[in-house]
């Protein structure tokens, strides 16, 4: 019994109910229990016209809704009469109208009810998907639209006599948790015979996946996607059973598992659904929704072509697709495009786009590659790529885009160019496109001939001019050259590809207000073709020859602050000291003048400040450069920051090195381990992982894995001694250095050692007398560079010893000198100040010049004291 004051919990009842209003109420489950009472009567079995008057009267009493606590009886009544629906037809209009009703709010009369009836709910909203079962279209198209005002969001008012309907996201929510989406899904294979109302369930999923995940994820777990691909192109005049569809499948891609979505449309019939459907929109599809649904299919197929193992080969779709992937670049004589015409206008760009898109994703199989070489798909690209002049030349077709179009297609063929041309090299040969590419480079840096206007994804960075052009062209360039194909490189070279390349890195140096992370990508691609293409031949590197060492050596003016500004100048240094690896080193010509253009300072000053990942490279191209005398010069001539010479700063970096690698030494840098006097942690880590004697030994991985190697080869070139400017820390550094290659042998040999004790090998007598005679000899080695560090050390400290006595001598002196001052000042003074010493001081003078004539008769006075201490 509801009381009129509050709970003394809080709790506060939404609106109070009268008495009369309670006992109406009373009289209405009375009267719901009558009617399921005479529905399940047996003996009423026979009274048909009196139990539809009665079930009409029910549905008159709830025309605005059924209340939560009715719904169990209300459903019951339901399920009764979907009994009775293939016997006595009478029932499906009741049960129509009954439905109806569901799909209106649900009323409550406490804030409490909906909480209270949740799994009723929940229950009767599974049921009316279940009655779907039932085969008469007006009942299944009233589920479909029951559903879909059920699930709507529109507001409705309070009701006056104290009822309200329930919160539009509580519909929703207890829709999700009862599981309908999923059985309409499994429903669609009961609607094959009734179009009418397959449309209204597919528009029922349509909006039930438009914004639930959890509905997607039921539907899915009924193979949603692949039922409804199968009926895609199944003929339907108004085009709604195709465009409904679609739309369900985006709906699942965006809120559901994209993976799981493919995986489903990933079939053989799927697929083939998908193609013809895409086949004829394409060719009888006009109006503009036709030509978005059209390019909405052909973007589904892409997705799916992106899983690996689509049969979109075995399907036929790639065979069908081909003819209009080179449309309309190329003419054709195939049925599928001979009447196909395009009306430029932006749902035939946007499908345009598309189509090369999906030659990227389907250029993973290498099946495909066939078909595009038959297609000429190659030709088509290298015809969508030519610079305008030429386009205009060859076709007027190609005209009919727009400028900005036009542009944003050469972009995009660019970038689908770059990952198709290295999988059919003898195509793109064949196509000339290394001639075309080239005269596109040369039309970039001529004149501004791109506007700057559509580049859209591939514009990014580059737009209001030349930069993404030239971006995607060299980009195209480096994809081929990154293939082992020496015809296509000597081609590239026989065209002049360097000197263009040259061009681009003038070009762009003289526009040093321009710089920015477009720039310095094509720059660094630049460099790398280069490399590439003079790698290993003398011939070529003498075409890069004096104009590209002066390149060079502007890159290597660089700013060394500039490698940590994230714009990619780290990457553009490592490119051009590769560069200049591979377009320098080996040619005397240029490795003059690189010399002569002070080159080998400019690569000690960034060896100076540059962090470690960046020193193997610098430390790497100094190397192979001091195989030319006047680079070794210029190397003992250098002096950089506080007068630091070359041999001081290879030296800090062999200390900086051995400390990151963990080489165990004293304070004073001398040698600890004498057995092991450059095994460093790291070594000693990968040894104990290392389980097979097949795996690299330690001792010669750690050669290519830091600098010590090539800082020995380095001073093998400078020489040992007459090394100006070093300390004691420098000196016994180097003594290390010079014996770094005869513990390295001994390194090597305890690791053979080591490997043949671990395999329960024997050495025979004289291989082991060999292993224990050089181990000794090393150990030898590390006494001797020991016992020369520590005499480096005792000749510095005893050096530091007598510097330090003579310092001492010559403050005593400098004490000496001032205390004789001092004594002279203060007699001079008595002198002057008081007469009885001024006569004994005269007198005195008197017997000394009697005893020495030639004495001077009288004295300067001397100079006073310096400081009032020294007074």
């Amino acid at each position: 019994m509801l009381s009129s004051a509050p709970p003394a919990s809080g709790f506060i009842h939404k609106p109070v109910l009268s008495e009369r209003r309670l006992q109406s109420e009373a009289v209405r489950a009375t009267d719901l229990s009558r009617v399921l009472q005479l529905l399940q009567d047996p003996l009423s079995a026979s009274l048909k016209e009196r139990q539809i008057f009665i079930l009409k009267k029910v549905v008159k009493r709830c025309q605005r809704g059924f209340l939560l606590r009715d719904l169990a009886d209300i459903f019951k009544i339901v399920n009764l009469c979907a009994e009775r629906v293939s016997d006595h037809p009478e029932y499906a209009r009741i049960l129509c109208d009954l439905l109806q009703i569901c799909g209106l709010p649900f009323l409550k009369e406490k804030s409490s009810d909906e909480m209270k009836y949740a799994a009723v709910v929940t229950d009767c909203v599974s049921q009316m998907g279940f009655l779907m079962r039932i085969p008469l279209p007006e009942v299944r198209r009233q589920i479909c639209s029951s559903l879909i005002t059920f699930y709507s969001r529109d507001k409705h008012k309070h009701s006056s006599d104290g009822v309200c309907p329930t919160r539009a996201d509580y519909r929703a929510l207890m829709l999700e948790r009862s599981g309908v989406s999923e059985t309409l899904v499994m429903s669609l294979a009961l609607t094959e015979e009734q179009h009418s109302v397959k449309l209204c369930l597919l528009q029922t999923l349509q909006i039930l996946s438009r914004t639930s995940e959890v509905n997607c994820k039921l539907m899915l777990r009924a193979q949603a996607a692949q039922k409804i691909c199968f009926h895609m192109s199944e003929g339907d005049p108004s085009g709604e059973l195709l465009f409904r569809s679609s739309e369900i499948l985006w709906n699942l891609l965006e809120n559901g598992s994209r993976q799981e979505v493919t995986s489903q449309l990933s079939s053989i019939d799927c697929i083939a659904s998908l193609k013809d459907a895409f086949h004829h929109l394409l060719l009888k599809g006009f109006r503009h929704h036709e030509r978005q649904l059209r390019n909405d299919l052909l973007l589904l197929l892409s997705l799916i072509a992106e899983k690996p193992g689509a049969p979109l080969i075995e399907s036929g779709f790639l065979k069908h697709l081909t003819p209009f992937l080179t449309f309309p670049e190329l003419k054709s004589h195939n049925p599928l495009v001979r009447n196909l015409k395009l009306s430029f206008n932006q749902e035939d760009f946007e499908m345009k786009k598309l189509l090369l898109n999906i030659m990227v994703v389907l250029s993973r199989d290498l099946s495909a590659l066939q078909l595009f070489r038959e297609g000429r798909v190659m030709l088509a690209l290298v015809l969508l790529v030519k610079p305008s002049s030429c386009a205009e030349r060859s076709g007027r077709h190609r005209r009919r885009w727009t400028s900005s179009q036009q542009e944003e297609l050469q972009l995009q063929a660019l970038s689908t160019l770059s990952s198709l041309a290295p999988l059919m090299l003898d195509e793109y040969m064949t196509c000339q496109a290394n001639t075309c590419l080239l005269l596109l480079l040369d039309c970039c840096l001529q004149h501004d001939s791109s506007s700057g206007r559509g580049h859209g994804f591939h514009g990014s960075g580059g737009r209001g001019g030349r930069k993404a052009l030239l971006r995607y062209c060299v980009r195209a360039l480096r994809s081929v050259t990154s293939v082992e194909h020496e015809p296509l490189r000597q081609d590239l070279c026989d065209q002049g590809a360097i000197g263009q390349l040259l061009g681009v890195l003038r070009w762009f140096l003289g526009r040093p207000q321009d710089e920015d992370a477009v720039a310095l990508e094509i720059q660094t691609d630049c460099l790398f073709l280069l490399s590439v293409l003079c790698e290993g031949d003398v011939h070529r590197k003498e075409l890069f020859g004096r104009d590209g060492v002066e390149v060079l050596i502007q890159y290597l003016s660089l700013d060394a602050a500039l490698v940590f500004s994230g714009l990619g100048h780290n990457k553009l240094l490592l490119s051009t000291v590769d560069c200049l690896w591979s377009c320098v080193v080996g040619c005397l010509g240029a490795e003059d003048v690189f010399v002569e253009r002070r080159g080998v300072d400019l690569l000690l000053q960034l060896l100076q400040p540059s962090p470690r990942r960046m020193l193997s490279p610098l430390v790497s191209a100094l190397l192979e450069l001091c195989e030319n005398p006047q680079a070794v010069t210029h190397l003992l001539r250098w002096s950089g920051d506080r007068d630091t010479s070359a041999p001081q700063l290879l030296l800090h970096i062999w200390r900086r090195e051995e400390e990151t690698t963990g080489v165990s030494r004293d304070p004073h840098g001398l040698i600890t381990d004498v057995k092991r006097p450059i095994v460093s942690r790291h070594q000693d880590q990968s040894s104990s992982s290392s389980s097979s004697s097949h795996d690299v030994s330690a001792a010669v991985r750690d050669v290519s894995e830091n600098l010590r190697a090539n800082i020995y080869c380095i001073f093998c070139k400078l020489g040992f001694e007459r090394l100006s400017g070093l300390s004691a820390e420098d000196h016994v550094t180097l003594s290390i250095i010079h014996r770094y290659l005869d513990f390295k042998v001994g390194e090597v040999v305890r690791e053979v050692s080591s490997e043949l004790l671990n395999e329960g090998v024997c050495a025979v007598v004289s291989d082991e007398a060999a292993l224990r005679s050089v181990l000794q000899v090393t150990e030898a080695t590390a006494e001797s560079v020991r016992s020369l560090q520590q005499s480096i050390l005792g000749r510095q400290q005893q050096e530091e010893l007598q510097e330090e006595q003579l310092l001492y001598k010559e403050i005593l002196f400098t004490q000496k000198q001032r205390e004789i001052a001092a004594e002279a000042w203060r007699s001079y003074v008595a002198r002057t100040s008081n007469y009885s010493v001024l006569k004994e001081f005269k007198r005195l003078q008197e017997e000394r010049s009697t005893c020495e004539p030639h004495a001077p008769s009288d004295a300067e006075p001397p100079e006073p004291p310096n400081t009032l201490s020294d007074q």
